[in-house]
């Protein structure tokens, strides 16, 4: 376990009663050359040799010890290291260096037959030697070792009398005793070829919380097998993990790890001196952001006074009063009026009593101005800071507050004003049509404000409901009623009367019902139950807790929800009424009896996104329109999404047009400049068509047809990464590249264009046509260089095309050319005979049209390069007639 091979081994030998020599011989031999220590002594004096070992430090778990302890009980080895007749203090010592010792003894045997031949032993001993009692739970070990002794001899002694052998014959009755197993009071008994006893032994180790020593692995002799035992683990001294290193980290001696050097003077001169300076700042910058927040609080720029608020014509709204004075009334679903949480109410119905909405003009805006209901207001250090959070909120979800007006007696809130009213009173107005995509919208907005809203410094609302959700113009919904408790403290004992206060709590959580004295912000959990109620206000539009069949007055249902009985009372919700399982399942955990269970709103947020997937696409108009605002408003964040996403567009589009057309020439286009042509004095340009192309196209079905040169270009097109060239255009069968062009190389072209020709031809002899394996492609190349004038030609599917004379003398050299060899012009045989290791062969002289005799080459491979024509057996006169037999003829020249 500790180290294998090779062993550095010594043995020394301890005379008896010389302690002072312990030390000595650990501190001079031991500690400078072994990690590893087996003692071999009686129990004293191992323990003597750990207090001592302890002493010098050998327990801080960088050595081991090993004990052989064959003899004693097991009384003996659960604590050795306990002497009751030594000092507290040895006794200490001793344990604490027996953490880094163990002990290797006999394995006791643990089968009933061994239990019940101890007891025997016992009984026999007890009768005999009425002297001695055992002082053990079993008997010595070798009590059993000797029985089992005697029944070997005995089988070995039965098996030489049956053999006819004589019984005084020693040596043969030995040798019978050898290389054999039987089964013995002990357990299993192995000897092996040379007499020895296979034993098995039982490794104990100290466990630091009983301080009693325990078997922790087992050695068995005879299949030679360590196995630990099952729940128990060997443990290292020195709080190690495992066992130490062959060597100590800082070596025997000490000499790896050097003594570190003084820290110099000038080093804490500039640590002290820099944390002085960081400690400076720090202080500095909270007591600037202090006076700051001294100053701004003091300079009330949140006070409006009343006579800078303009006053038109209030807006008048009308609404139907139903009588709701009766509070032992019962109703299915309870109906919104006007309430004093809306801040603007739009509807056509007319009633009896007319509502208006007091509104004003700030500083050239509308706002919303809403009454406190405090007759004296005092200014305290905790309400402004409170008014300043306020301030500093700013989310296209919350409803912007504007500031405050304490003049007696025009105490009011202004806020920003939003002319759709409430989101409870859109709810019940039947005349406007909401699919689903549009509620979900509104649950996302809902949503939005209140996750902005719990990570702010204000923490919660405390009264959401629908009333206290408005809608602006754009049918964006926005959250309002939120902080300045200080303000708001006095509204419910405005109430009119218990049952419009007993309906206003049908939001709040059963947790909130139950307290007498509820905080005025709320908690965060109870704002998801009560966003939950409103989730199911937008499902059924048939007003808050809608039940379905059942009549119960507000009182009535407070009440089930204060008692807090199994199964928890809840509004009526149906999987069939949602649009989807998901949603109902969504808003039942939000409205979960205990807190703990309800997800908060950034989880919400990321619930109720997935199930609005229509609205994220803007399907509709009014959703476009919804969501006009909340994108002017965060318009910077807006744009950089926007333009990341345009800027992976765009380089996707350019890289499908650097595909199509030169990068520099792609340039200009996309900068919109005129890509003017341009000449070059020495290009060479290659031309390949595929030999029988028509034949084979009418024998072959459009598709496989497509596939064919599908597959054929792209394995071109993977050639071509690998060298300077530039393909121009592909038109059926046929296949351009020209190099030297757009980039100039100099004469390079000439080799670039004829190491690509090579290559390709030797993919042609690998290339397997699909619907044909059989047979084999002809490719026909030709090559020739000279000067070109290249541009670019139309508007639309703009093309990078060459001109000149070289152009056509590129496709005559081609058409006259063979199947499966590359045809080369005089042009190009010079430039590229400068380079001196091209192979190529004089084909003759050649009519061409327009050009007369020519004569011309073929190029056959070069030197130290795979794709030589000669070694692909192509260059045979008759290949022609037997393209299928060029594969294996032996090249004989041309």
């Amino acid at each position: 376990m500790f180290r294998t091979s090779p062993i550095n081994a010594d043995y020394y030998k301890i005379d008896s009663g010389i302690t002072m020599s312990v030390g000595d011989l650990l501190k001079s031999e031991v500690s400078t050359e072994y990690a590893v220590i087996v003692l071999c002594a009686s129990p004293d004096s191992v323990r003597d040799i750990m207090i001592k070992a302890h002493d010098l430090n050998f327990d801080n778990g960088e050595y081991v010890f090993f004990n052989i302890d064959l003899f004693s009980s097991d009384n003996a080895t659960a604590k050795p290291w306990y002497r009751p007749n030594d000092t507290e203090e040895n006794n200490r010592k001793a344990r604490k260096a027996y953490e880094s010792l163990m002990t290797v003894t006999l394995r006791k045997p643990t089968s009933e037959n061994y239990k019940n031949f101890s007891e025997e032993v016992k009984r026999r001993a007890a009768k005999m030697y009425p002297n001695f009692t055992y002082g053990e739970q079993e008997v010595n070990s070798f009590v059993g070792a000797f029985h089992d002794a005697v029944i070997l001899y005995a089988l070995a002694l039965n098996e030489t009398i049956e053999a006819g052998g004589n019984v005084s014959d020693g040596l043969n009755i030995t040798r019978r005793m050898w290389n054999r197993t039987f089964e013995g009071i002990t357990g299993n008994v192995s000897i092996d070829e040379n007499g020895d006893r296979n034993a098995d032994y039982s490794l104990l180790d100290l466990n630091p919380e009983t301080g009693t020593f325990e078997v922790v692995a087992e050695y068995f002799g005879n299949t030679k097998q360590y196995t630990p035992t099952e729940g128990k683990k060997i443990h290292w001294a020195g709080g190690r993990d495992g066992p130490p290193p062959d060597e100590p980290i800082c070596g025997f001696d000490g000499s790896k790890c050097p003594p570190k050097k003084p820290f110099p003077e000038y080093g804490i001169v500039i640590i002290v001196l820099g944390s002085i300076l960081l400690v400076v700042l720090i202080v500095t910058f909270f007591v600037y952001r202090h006076f700051k927040l001294e100053a701004e609080l003091a300079e009330m720029n949140w006070r409006v006074r009343w006579e800078d608020i303009l006053f038109g014509a209030p807006t008048m709204n009308y609404k139907k009063q139903e009588n709701r004075q009766n509070q032992n009334g019962h109703r299915n679903s309870y109906q919104s009026d006007c309430s004093a949480d809306t801040i603007a109410v739009h509807l056509r119905d007319v009633g009896n009593r007319q509502l208006f909405t007091k509104t004003g003009y700030y500083k050239g805006a509308i706002l919303a101005i809403k009454p406190i209901p405090r007759a004296h207001i005092s200014i305290q250090k905790p309400l402004l800071l409170e008014i300043k959070k306020m301030k500093d909120l700013q989310n296209d979800h919350l409803v912007r507050f504007h500031g405050v007006c304490i003049d007696v007696p025009h105490q009011c809130i202004l806020t920003e004003y939003c002319p759709k009213g409430s989101l409870q009173d859109v709810l019940e107005n039947e005349e406007i049509k909401l699919d689903w995509m549009f509620r979900y919208s509104i649950m996302q907005d809902i949503v939005r404000g209140m996750a902005y809203l719990h990570s702010t410094e204000i923490k919660s609302h405390g009264h959401l409901k629908s009333s206290n959700c408005v809608v602006d113009s754009r049918f964006v919904v926005k959250i309002t009623d939120f902080g300045l408790h200080y303000f708001r403290e006095k509204e419910e004992e405005l109430e009119e009367n218990l049952y419009a206060k007993h309906r206003s709590q049908l939001w709040t959580a059963p947790e909130l019902l139950r307290m007498s004295n509820p905080p005025a912000g709320g908690t965060q959990k109870a704002d998801v139950y009560s966003f939950a109620i409103i989730c199911q206000e937008i499902v059924y539009r048939s007003g808050v807790f809608h039940l379905r069949n059942i009549d119960l007055s507000p009182n009535e249902i407070l009440d089930k929800l204060k008692t807090g009985v199994k199964p928890y009372f809840r509004p009526t919700l149906e999987e069939f009424d949602c649009p989807n399982d998901e949603l109902a399942v969504t808003i039942r955990v939000c409205w979960s009896e205990d807190p703990a269970e309800r997800p908060d709103f950034q989880q919400l947020r990321t619930s109720i996104k997935k199930l609005n997937k229509d609205g994220d696409k803007g399907d509709i108009l009014d959703n476009l329109l919804s969501r006009m605002e909340q994108y002017a408003n965060n318009l910077e964040a807006l744009v950089e999404e926007r333009t990341s996403d345009y800027l992976q567009e765009k380089k996707k589009a350019e890289e499908l047009l650097y595909n199509m057309l030169p990068k520099f020439v792609a340039s200009q286009l996309i900068r919109g400049e005129t890509v003017s042509a341009e000449w070059y004095d020495g290009v060479t340009i290659y031309f390949s068509d595929i030999c029988g192309f028509t034949a084979m196209s009418a024998e072959s079905s459009p598709m496989q047809v497509v596939d064919l040169l599908n597959d054929l270009y792209t394995c071109f097109d993977s050639i071509l990464e690998s060298f300077d060239v530039y393909k121009v255009e592909t038109i059926g069968d046929a296949y351009m590249v020209v190099s030297g062009l757009p980039v100039r190389n100099g004469n390079l072209h000439a080799r670039e264009i004829a190491r690509m020709s090579l290559a390709l031809l030797h993919a042609v002899f690998k290339f397997k046509i699909r619907h044909r394996p059989g047979d084999q492609l002809k490719l026909r190349i030709g090559m020739h260089s000279g000067p070109v004038c290249a541009g670019v030609v139309g508007l639309k599917m703009p093309r990078y095309c060459l001109f000149g004379d070289t152009v056509n003398t590129s496709s005559r050299m081609e058409s006259n050319g063979l199947p499966l060899r590359i045809h080369v012009s005089p042009a190009t045989k010079e430039i590229l005979e400068t380079f001196g290791t091209f192979q190529l062969e004089m084909r003759g002289a050649v009519e061409m049209k327009g050009k007369g005799a020519i004569t011309t080459y073929w190029l056959l491979g070069e030197k130290d390069s795979p794709y030589n024509i000669r070694q692909q057996g192509c260059n045979e006169p008759g290949l022609i007639e037997s393209p299928s037999k060029t594969l294996s003829a032996s090249p004989s020249g041309h």
